[in-house]
């Protein structure tokens, strides 16, 4: 459909929808814990996370940050949106290494990548240490580090 993010498997199927996509992907390694056991609360709460990122701050927020033709108070208005956002992402990180508590899941790559786009959005996340604690978490994982040389993207840490 040209906006969203698709993968073909190997029988043919097209697959949609980033949040789909992350955990069909993450079930077929499960060695790897990326995601609690489908049917479990914990798989609907790193859901929700998903959901959240999805709709409320990627789709809700940043997208008509980068849309050239939306006035700037429109945007103040995103900003603003983005800020209470990020502030309850911020209060749910205290005391916890990554959203669902000790553990890596694709809900923390997905906050990565979101949060990546703050400085082109002209956002300033000198108010989110939490996030920024996890973003430097994030970052510093081999796999991350291996994308982001292959994609030769810096993806900084936007320090405040």
């Amino acid at each position: 459909m040209g906006y969203v993010p698709a993968i073909q498997l190997d029988d043919g199927t097209i697959l949609t929808e980033g949040v789909a996509i992350v955990q069909y992907l993450a079930d077929k390694v499960p060695a790897k814990r990326l995601l609690p056991l489908n049917g479990t609360l914990e798989r609907a709460k790193l859901q929700s996370w998903l959901n959240f990122f999805s709709a409320e701050v990627h789709v809700g927020c940043f997208c008509p940050l980068f849309h050239s033709d939306i006035p700037a108070a429109a945007k103040a208005i995103f900003h603003e949106r983005l800020g209470s956002r990020l502030a309850y992402v911020e209060h749910r990180l205290a005391g916890s290494e990554y959203l669902m508590g000790s553990d890596f899941s694709v809900a923390d790559a997905y906050l990565f990548v979101v949060s990546s786009w703050a400085r082109p959005a002209n956002v300033d996340f000198s108010p989110y240490p939490n996030i920024l604690r996890l973003r430097k978490r994030v970052s510093a994982r081999p796999a991350v580090q291996s994308v982001m040389r292959a994609e030769d993207e810096p993806w900084p840490l936007l320090k405040s």
